[in-house]
């Protein structure tokens, strides 16, 4: 499971005890009402202190672990990538902040860009306390193409594009690319996300970059509209007042996403990814694939693939498959 780091939980815990238990639920039921709509917004969401901490306590742990889980497949892909610098688009509180602080060391200079006021305040609040991330730098304005592209390393966008209205988001893509060695967009894995995604790659692979990740090529995807998408699931806790605002009775929840980072230089790309989670029998493993030789494909890995077979009982949905055998 990836939990939040234990600095921001406690944060993150002690923020929300400043708030009566039923406001902060009636503000969950606010923006998951606004949420399920789907339509892109035309006015800042969260305007309020109480909005800011309910959709910190709601939504952060889920979205630290699937940008968590899709910085690590990436920093997987490029062992040699040691950033310095991150732009967190559209950050929030930070939370992709915290996850490619945990992912990447080298980072020094870190950044956000949020527009509203209530989740700065938080999200500096929820910062002060580390000793790596409370110099972190935060600049309150809206997502802007016809504004000077942001500038680092490692520039993210994640759960952002389906709040932009769609007329503007390819040319929100270009922006986001324009300065960045390598750039990250993470939506929830869902048909509609993996929608806003696969638009993406193909505007990202159209300006020349190389994709990282997912992916294991540059082809179309292979998945067939309409009867699959491209997601993957980050499994976390359910700690503290998270687990409170969740009202659930389970201690743990999947957190869906689909993602795609690339590059502005080639870069190695994973033989195979897993698409499902591995079906796991007596004497054999059953893989769902996306290749980078054939497209989609069905494996079964049995006991008489030896070191393969080892492999393949501890191989994740989401991670990349290259097998030793023929």
């Amino acid at each position: 499971m990836t939990a939040l780091p234990e600095e921001l939980q406690s944060a993150l815990d002690t923020a929300l005890r400043g708030f009566p238990q039923p406001e902060l639920a009636r503000a969950v039921t606010r923006l998951i009402t606004r949420y399920r709509q789907g339509v892109a917004a035309t006015e800042p969401i969260l305007v309020s202190p109480v909005d800011a901490a309910a959709y910190a306590g709601y939504r952060m742990p889920g979205t630290y672990a699937a940008v968590r889980a899709a910085l690590a497949e990436v920093a997987g892909q490029l062992p040699e990538f040691a950033p310095r610098s991150l732009v967190d688009v559209g950050g929030g509180t930070g939370t992709a902040v915290w996850a490619a602080a945990e992912t990447w060391p080298s980072l020094t200079e870190l950044s956000v860009l949020e527009q509203a006021p209530e989740v700065v305040a938080l999200g500096r609040k929820l910062m002060a306390g580390s000793a790596r991330l409370r110099g972190t730098s935060w600049r309150r304005g809206r997502i802007d193409p016809a504004a000077e592209a942001p500038a680092a390393d490692v520039v993210t966008l994640s759960y952002v594009l389906g709040e932009l209205p769609e007329p503007v988001r390819a040319a929100t893509v270009r922006w986001l690319a324009g300065s960045a060695r390598l750039l990250v967009l993470i939506e929830p894995g869902t048909p509609a996300g993996y929608e806003r995604v696969l638009r993406a790659r193909d505007e990202l692979i159209g300006l020349g970059r190389s994709v990282v990740a997912p992916c294991p090529h540059q082809r179309d995807c292979p998945i067939t509209p309409g009867r699959d998408w491209c997601h993957f699931a980050a499994r976390l806790p359910r700690l503290g007042a998270h687990r409170v605002i969740k009202e659930g009775t389970l201690n743990f929840e999947d957190e869906k996403f689909s993602y795609v980072a690339v590059a502005n230089e080639p870069a190695a790309r994973a033989a195979n990814r897993v698409l499902r989670y591995p079906v796991k029998r007596k004497g054999l493993v059953s893989l769902r694939l996306c290749t980078g030789a054939d497209g989609l494909a069905e494996v079964t890995v049995t006991k008489r693939h030896g070191a393969d077979y080892r492999a393949a009982r501890e191989v994740g949905w989401g991670e990349q498959w290259s097998p030793t055998a023929d």
